[in-house]
C-alpha cells in the first residue's frame, strides 16, 4: 500500500537543488519494485553539501552498509541507511515513511548547519 507522502515523493524524478549561503540539498526519488533490499518500493537520496564538495549529510538506500554489532543484531537485508558526516560510511536507517524520512533529514541539516556555523531559518 502506497501512503500519500511515499507517492508525494515518487515525483521527484530528477535532483531538485536549492543554493543558500554556498550549499546545496538534492532530493532524488523513484518507485522500484519492493526487494528485499528496498521493502518499500522507492529508490532515494536526500544530500546536504556544499556547492562544490561532499556531502555534509545524506540519507539513501543506493547500497548495503555494515551493520554495528552484527553478530548480535538481526541482519535486515534493507538498504536504508544515512551518513552523519562526511567521511561516515553510513549507518542503518529504519524507513518508517517518507513523511519521517523528510523531518530525520531536515533535522540533521540544521544539526549540520549549527555545527558548521552556517546561516539558517530552519
Amino acid at each position: 500500500m502506497t501512503t500519500p507522502s511515499l507517492s508525494c515523493c515518487c515525483r521527484w524524478t530528477a535532483p531538485v537543488s536549492k543554493p543558500r549561503d554556498g550549499c546545496v540539498v538534492e532530493f532524488m526519488a523513484r518507485r522500484t519494485d519492493k526487494t528485499p533490499e528496498r521493502p518499500h518500493g522507492i529508490s532515494y537520496a536526500l544530500v546536504f553539501r556544499a556547492k562544490d564538495g561532499a556531502p555534509y549529510v545524506r540519507f539513501d538506500n543506493a547500497h548495503a552498509v555494515a551493520r554495528r554489532g552484527e553478530r548480535f543484531v538481526k541482519i535486515s537485508k534493507s538498504h536504508d541507511h544515512w551518513h552523519r558526516t562526511e567521511k561516515d560510511p553510513g549507518r542503518p536507517y529504519t524507513f518508517m515513511s517518507a513523511a519521517q524520512l523528510l523531518d530525520d533529514f531536515w533535522r540533521e541539516v540544521k544539526r549540520v548547519m549549527i555545527e558548521k556555523g552556517i546561516p539558517n531559518d530552519l
